[in-house]
């Protein structure tokens, strides 16, 4: 999906590193995925955090991936990405766990 393709696949090893940094990043970030979901369920109080972050959502995924990709369309389609957001943002926010790691992984497995 991004714009830099790579014939290689990732290595499992190199995957596992990259779930793994995401997991610790997910239990620094947790305070700041909290108050955009928190946002995102009161919308008429807490507009400007959900939308500011769904605006810069919106800005990285056209900047670092292949726009021209169905997948990727999907992410930028409004009535669909928000559900893609939240999916993504809990199962984050579920990662600060023992078990954030496996959670992740299947996550990412099934996407």
């Amino acid at each position: 999906m991004r714009k830099s393709f790579v014939k290689n696949k990732i290595r499992p090893k190199e995957f596992d590193a990259l779930i793994k940094i995401t997991v610790e990043m997910s239990k620094y970030l947790y305070p700041y995925i909290r108050e955009i979901l928190k946002s995102k369920e009161d919308i008429k109080e807490n507009s400007i955090i959900w939308n500011d972050f769904n605006k810069r959502f919106i800005e990285l995924i056209k900047e670092r991936f292949n726009v021209d990709s169905m997948r990727v369309q999907k992410l930028l389609n409004q009535a669909e990405n928000d559900e893609i957001i939240i999916k993504s943002l809990l199962t984050l926010s579920f990662c600060i766990s023992n078990q954030g790691f496996q959670k992740l992984k299947k996550f990412l497995y099934d996407f």
